[in-house]
């Protein structure tokens, strides 16, 4: 059974009036979807004015390492229905808030699957390595970024993931109103 939870954000502060926020959208929780995913995240950040096509390739590029992470590490991608959310908000000027929601603790893993960067590799096994690199990126091209459980709650624990990731600049200043143009899964 996928969970795809629906509940505000544990400080209403980072809640950003309706017009400084787009549609959630869902996504199958399969690697084969990563692509639409970055084409969607790219048509909802043509609404932003000002936004450099460099800023704006960042967090495509971060968008498809979290969502990866969210197949591959959790209930998301082994549950056939798992389902993988993607939200976008402006939480403050100049800035851009990416988050992704995932299906909870896959069945076949320990209980702790939150995020780990990796450190403790040598420069030999960094060269070697083919996977692992997601969330350094993250914090590379992230103002910053973090993850919490979806229900801050101990008995709900295992039930999901948001990962977000927030980009600053200073160019970044308004969106263009309007309707969604973006033809993405919802």
């Amino acid at each position: 059974m996928a969970i795809v939870p629906h509940t505000p954000a544990l400080d209403h502060t980072n809640s950003p009036p309706a017009e400084y926020r787009w549609e959630c959208r869902v996504y199958p929780g399969q690697l084969s979807h990563t692509s639409q995913v970055r084409t969607d995240l790219t048509c909802d950040l043509d609404r932003m004015t000002n936004l450099p096509v460099e800023a704006r390739e960042n967090m495509v590029l971060c968008v498809s390492e979290m969502f990866a992470n969210a197949c591959e590490h959790s209930r998301s991608g082994q549950d056939p229905e798992g389902r993988v959310v993607r939200t976008l908000d402006t939480p403050r000027p100049r800035t851009v808030r990416i988050s992704v929601i995932d299906d909870g603790t896959r069945t076949d893993a320990s209980l702790d699957s939150s995020p780990k960067v990796p450190r403790r590799r040598t420069r030999k096994e960094w060269d070697q390595a083919e996977r692992g690199r997601g969330l350094l990126l993250l914090g590379r091209l992230a103002t910053r970024w973090g993850f919490r459980p979806v229900l801050d709650f101990p008995f709900c624990a295992g039930l999901g993931t948001v990962i977000w990731a927030e980009f600053t600049h200073p160019a970044l200043t308004t969106l263009t109103p309007g309707a969604d143009t973006c033809g993405g899964a919802r």
